[in-house]
């Protein structure tokens, strides 16, 4: 009897919260290294950590800005397949608004690239699916 691979119901995700980090109009946005594609800024959930500090955590780690959580700015699911189709990760993301404090955007560890870009710019990057309407509704949060 052959076994069936995981479905995303079977695997159990990993908390992440990203930032969707704003300063004169424009978000922050990095290319991770693994999966090569743009994104928010973010990563797992550590232990004692809220999501929002989370959100600030990882923004400071990969590109060394600092910033103040406005709000929440939506939430995703990531599921991961091998070349098989089998699922090896899935991960629920809670995206935070947030404004610009201090730092200029460097690439850390874990990314390849920033850029502070136009919300409408997006669409031009490869980047994860559902990355504009988290960036449109932060926007709106801010006011920008």
């Amino acid at each position: 009897m052959s076994k069936t691979p995981p479905s995303a119901n079977d695997v159990v995700p990993t908390l992440a919260a990203s930032a969707a980090c704003f300063r004169g109009g424009k978000v922050l946005i990095a290319k991770r290294i693994k999966p090569s594609l743009w994104s928010l800024p973010g990563g797992r959930l550590e232990p004692g950590e809220t999501l929002a500090e989370a959100a600030m955590r990882e923004l400071f780690e990969e590109t060394g800005v600092t910033a103040e959580v406005v709000g929440p700015a939506g939430q995703t699911e990531v599921i991961r397949k091998d070349r098989s189709g089998a699922i090896v990760a899935r991960f629920e993301i809670h995206a935070f608004a947030a404004r610009w404090i201090a730092g200029e955007a460097a690439p850390g560890p874990e990314a390849a690239e920033v850029a502070w870009v136009e919300p409408e710019e997006i669409a031009a990057y490869n980047a994860t699916e559902g990355l504009l309407p988290i960036v449109l509704k932060a926007r709106r949060l801010l006011g920008a």
